[in-house]
């Protein structure tokens, strides 16, 4: 189905409100490269964003649930990243779909690694973050662990260990890996080198080759 627009329909200009949240989140964002949630204020929110308090409590309840909506945004990302692999045909030759899907991960926590990294940590005091969590993690494991059983019943994935333990084990270093790895002095050379590794793991892991 095409996503183009209709001949003589125009997309909806963003209103004074989506305007007003988008600069909220922005602003946020660019906080969150300095500081730590904990340390970033409503008055420092609003004034950034150029708004009053109240104008703020219109579209967040809190600073946290700003974080939440950033993280929903990028958590998107990472997802259209995966689906490379995990929404491409089975039968394909399943090198070049891990190893593009896993770039574009890199890519995502590259470019919002602020946002992911202060929303892992807010996970332990905001219970609204910590579901949002939940539910993602489950959300890439069932993905994931069927993947593994299809390419298994093809024929193209090795047997092993049960996919649902295989799954958990590689999303948890790809998750401790990309945290860890979006720190560190952007570098293409060391983005590739952290690519062509993790795609190394998960294409002998799951293919033996």
């Amino acid at each position: 189905m095409s996503t183009a627009a209709a001949p003589g329909v125009g997309r909806r200009k963003p209103s004074k409100g989506d305007l007003t949240s988008q600069a909220i989140l922005a602003h946020a964002e660019r906080l969150l490269a300095e500081h730590d949630i904990t340390e970033i204020t409503i008055d420092g929110l609003t004034a950034g964003a150029g708004i009053s308090r109240s104008a703020f409590y219109f579209h967040f309840e809190s600073r946290e649930a700003v974080l939440r909506q950033l993280a929903e945004k990028v958590v998107a990302e990472l997802f259209e990243a995966a689906a490379v692999w995990l929404d491409g045909p089975i039968g394909d030759q399943p090198t070049d779909q891990v190893r593009r899907g896993l770039a574009a991960t890199v890519a995502v926590w590259r470019r919002h690694g602020p946002v992911l990294r202060g929303a892992v940590r807010a996970r332990d005091i905001d219970p609204e973050i910590r579901r949002f969590w939940a539910e993602t993690g489950r959300r890439l494991l069932t993905a994931v662990t069927a993947r593994i059983e299809a390419e298994r019943a093809a024929g193209i994935a090795l047997d092993g260990p049960p996919a649902k333990a295989l799954a958990t084990v590689l999303i948890a270093m790809n998750d401790e890996v990309c945290f860890h790895h979006s720190r560190a002095k952007r570098s293409a050379a060391a983005d590739r080198e952290v690519v062509d590794t993790l795609a190394t793991v998960w294409l002998r892991t799951l293919y033996g080759g």
